[in-house]
Protein backbone atom coordinates (compact mmCIF):
# COMPACT_ATOMS: atom_id res chain seq x y z
CA UNK A 1 0.00 0.00 0.00
CA UNK A 2 2.78 2.17 1.19
CA UNK A 3 4.38 1.95 -2.28
CA UNK A 4 1.34 2.15 -4.15
CA UNK A 5 0.84 5.46 -2.66
CA UNK A 6 4.91 6.84 -3.22
CA UNK A 7 4.39 5.58 -6.35
CA UNK A 8 1.28 7.34 -7.38
CA UNK A 9 2.75 10.45 -5.54
CA UNK A 10 5.76 10.14 -7.89
CA UNK A 11 3.62 10.28 -10.69
CA UNK A 12 1.10 13.16 -9.95
CA UNK A 13 4.25 15.48 -8.43
CA UNK A 14 5.70 14.17 -12.30
CA UNK A 15 2.36 15.29 -14.51
CA UNK A 16 1.42 18.56 -12.64
CA UNK A 17 4.99 20.08 -12.80
CA UNK A 18 6.44 19.29 -15.69
CA UNK A 19 9.87 19.37 -14.49
CA UNK A 20 12.95 18.27 -16.10
CA UNK A 21 13.95 16.65 -12.86
CA UNK A 22 14.78 12.89 -12.83
CA UNK A 23 12.65 11.03 -10.43
CA UNK A 24 13.47 7.84 -8.77
CA UNK A 25 11.49 5.27 -9.89
CA UNK A 26 9.91 2.42 -6.89
CA UNK A 27 10.32 -0.86 -6.84
CA UNK A 28 7.48 -1.42 -9.13
CA UNK A 29 8.51 0.58 -11.71
CA UNK A 30 8.92 -1.14 -15.09
CA UNK A 31 12.10 -0.72 -16.88
CA UNK A 32 9.91 1.53 -20.11
CA UNK A 33 7.96 3.58 -17.28
CA UNK A 34 11.24 4.52 -15.84
CA UNK A 35 12.81 5.51 -19.55
CA UNK A 36 9.75 7.35 -19.61
CA UNK A 37 10.55 9.53 -15.75
CA UNK A 38 14.18 9.57 -17.60
CA UNK A 39 12.74 11.02 -20.30
CA UNK A 40 15.29 12.52 -23.37
CA UNK A 41 18.16 12.39 -20.90
CA UNK A 42 21.09 10.37 -22.27
CA UNK A 43 22.43 7.31 -21.23
CA UNK A 44 25.83 5.15 -21.81
CA UNK A 45 25.33 1.50 -21.86
CA UNK A 46 25.52 0.30 -18.43
CA UNK A 47 24.84 3.37 -16.98
CA UNK A 48 23.56 2.81 -12.77
CA UNK A 49 20.54 4.15 -12.01
CA UNK A 50 22.64 5.07 -8.86
CA UNK A 51 22.65 8.60 -10.35
CA UNK A 52 18.73 8.89 -10.25
CA UNK A 53 18.09 10.78 -6.82
CA UNK A 54 14.48 11.07 -5.28
CA UNK A 55 13.60 14.98 -5.30
CA UNK A 56 12.93 15.74 -2.25
CA UNK A 57 14.83 14.43 1.16
CA UNK A 58 11.68 12.57 2.96
CA UNK A 59 11.50 10.83 -0.49
CA UNK A 60 14.87 10.03 0.21
CA UNK A 61 14.55 8.78 3.88
CA UNK A 62 11.32 6.82 1.99
CA UNK A 63 13.45 4.92 -0.13
CA UNK A 64 16.26 4.26 2.25
CA UNK A 65 13.67 2.94 4.89
CA UNK A 66 12.19 0.79 2.08
CA UNK A 67 15.88 -0.71 1.28
CA UNK A 68 16.42 -1.52 4.53
CA UNK A 69 12.84 -3.09 5.14
CA UNK A 70 13.65 -5.48 2.19
CA UNK A 71 17.28 -6.63 3.10
CA UNK A 72 15.89 -7.17 6.56
CA UNK A 73 13.70 -10.39 5.37
CA UNK A 74 17.03 -11.76 4.68
CA UNK A 75 17.62 -11.86 8.09
CA UNK A 76 19.01 -15.53 8.77
CA UNK A 77 19.67 -17.00 5.54
CA UNK A 78 22.60 -18.68 5.24
CA UNK A 79 25.31 -17.59 3.62
CA UNK A 80 26.41 -18.74 0.30
CA UNK A 81 29.50 -17.48 -2.09
CA UNK A 82 27.67 -15.42 -4.99
CA UNK A 83 24.03 -15.78 -3.92
CA UNK A 84 21.52 -13.53 -3.92
CA UNK A 85 18.72 -15.18 -2.93
CA UNK A 86 16.46 -16.49 -0.17
CA UNK A 87 18.72 -20.02 -0.58
CA UNK A 88 21.72 -17.87 0.08
CA UNK A 89 23.80 -14.99 -0.14
CA UNK A 90 26.89 -13.67 0.20
CA UNK A 91 27.75 -9.79 1.57
CA UNK A 92 27.78 -8.07 -1.87
CA UNK A 93 24.89 -10.44 -2.88
CA UNK A 94 22.12 -8.89 -0.17
CA UNK A 95 23.37 -5.60 -1.17
CA UNK A 96 23.21 -5.88 -4.96
CA UNK A 97 19.90 -7.42 -4.23
CA UNK A 98 18.60 -4.76 -2.21
CA UNK A 99 19.39 -2.44 -4.39
CA UNK A 100 18.21 -3.69 -7.34
CA UNK A 101 14.80 -4.57 -6.21
CA UNK A 102 14.09 -0.93 -6.43
CA UNK A 103 15.97 -0.43 -9.66
CA UNK A 104 19.05 1.07 -8.70
CA UNK A 105 22.14 -1.30 -10.39
CA UNK A 106 25.24 -1.93 -8.61
CA UNK A 107 28.33 -3.49 -9.58
CA UNK A 108 28.08 -6.97 -7.91
CA UNK A 109 31.35 -7.43 -5.38
CA UNK A 110 31.91 -4.99 -2.67
CA UNK A 111 35.43 -3.89 -3.82
CA UNK A 112 33.58 -2.22 -7.17
CA UNK A 113 30.83 -1.01 -4.92
CA UNK A 114 33.10 0.71 -3.21
CA UNK A 115 33.82 2.76 -6.36
CA UNK A 116 30.47 4.27 -6.32
CA UNK A 117 28.41 7.06 -4.61
CA UNK A 118 30.39 9.28 -2.56
CA UNK A 119 32.61 8.33 0.50
CA UNK A 120 31.26 10.48 3.17
CA UNK A 121 33.01 10.54 7.29
CA UNK A 122 31.67 7.90 9.50
CA UNK A 123 29.94 10.97 11.30
CA UNK A 124 27.53 11.72 8.37
CA UNK A 125 26.52 8.21 7.96
CA UNK A 126 22.62 7.50 7.35
CA UNK A 127 20.44 4.99 7.14
CA UNK A 128 20.57 3.33 3.33
CA UNK A 129 24.61 4.50 3.59
CA UNK A 130 27.02 1.10 2.55
CA UNK A 131 30.15 0.42 4.92
CA UNK A 132 32.98 -0.96 3.64
CA UNK A 133 35.25 -3.31 4.97
CA UNK A 134 38.85 -4.68 4.60
CA UNK A 135 38.58 -8.26 6.57
CA UNK A 136 41.71 -9.61 5.34
CA UNK A 137 44.65 -7.49 6.72
CA UNK A 138 47.44 -9.61 4.30
CA UNK A 139 45.62 -8.18 0.98
CA UNK A 140 44.69 -5.29 1.83
CA UNK A 141 42.02 -4.72 -0.16
CA UNK A 142 37.86 -4.02 0.30
CA UNK A 143 36.32 -7.51 0.29
CA UNK A 144 33.39 -7.13 2.82
CA UNK A 145 30.05 -4.87 2.75
CA UNK A 146 27.12 -3.72 5.18
CA UNK A 147 24.21 -1.36 4.56
CA UNK A 148 23.52 0.83 7.36
CA UNK A 149 20.16 0.33 9.33
CA UNK A 150 20.72 2.75 12.05
CA UNK A 151 23.00 5.51 12.91
CA UNK A 152 23.16 7.37 15.93
CA UNK A 153 26.07 9.23 18.00
CA UNK A 154 28.54 6.55 18.59
CA UNK A 155 25.96 4.04 17.63
CA UNK A 156 25.71 2.33 13.82
CA UNK A 157 24.20 -0.43 12.66
CA UNK A 158 24.52 -2.50 9.62
CA UNK A 159 23.11 -5.84 8.17
CA UNK A 160 25.66 -8.12 5.92
CA UNK A 161 26.42 -11.54 5.37
CA UNK A 162 28.83 -13.07 7.23
CA UNK A 163 30.36 -16.88 6.70
CA UNK A 164 29.76 -17.90 9.77
CA UNK A 165 26.46 -17.12 10.72
CA UNK A 166 24.69 -15.70 7.47
CA UNK A 167 22.48 -12.63 7.05
CA UNK A 168 23.02 -10.98 10.08
CA UNK A 169 22.79 -7.47 11.92
CA UNK A 170 25.97 -6.54 13.44
CA UNK A 171 27.28 -2.96 15.07
CA UNK A 172 30.44 -1.42 14.04
CA UNK A 173 31.56 -0.77 17.45
CA UNK A 174 32.22 -4.15 17.67
CA UNK A 175 35.79 -5.09 17.82
CA UNK A 176 36.59 -6.71 15.04
CA UNK A 177 34.07 -4.67 12.38
CA UNK A 178 35.76 -1.38 14.09
CA UNK A 179 39.02 -2.39 12.95
CA UNK A 180 38.20 -3.90 9.81
CA UNK A 181 36.22 -0.30 8.54
CA UNK A 182 37.91 1.02 5.44
CA UNK A 183 35.10 3.38 4.31
CA UNK A 184 31.14 4.72 4.34
CA UNK A 185 29.74 5.43 0.91
CA UNK A 186 26.18 7.07 -0.36
CA UNK A 187 24.56 5.80 -3.07
CA UNK A 188 21.11 7.54 -3.04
Amino acid sequence: MRKSIYLLSLLLIIASCKSTKVKSPSPTTSVSEVQQIEGDIPTEPHETNAELAPESENDLVILSNEIIDYAKQFEGVRYKYGGTTKSGMDCSGLVYECFGAYNIALPRSSRDMASKGTKIAIEDVQPGDLLFFETNPKRKTINHVGLVISARTGSIEFIHSTTSKGVITSSLAEKYWYYSFKEARRIL
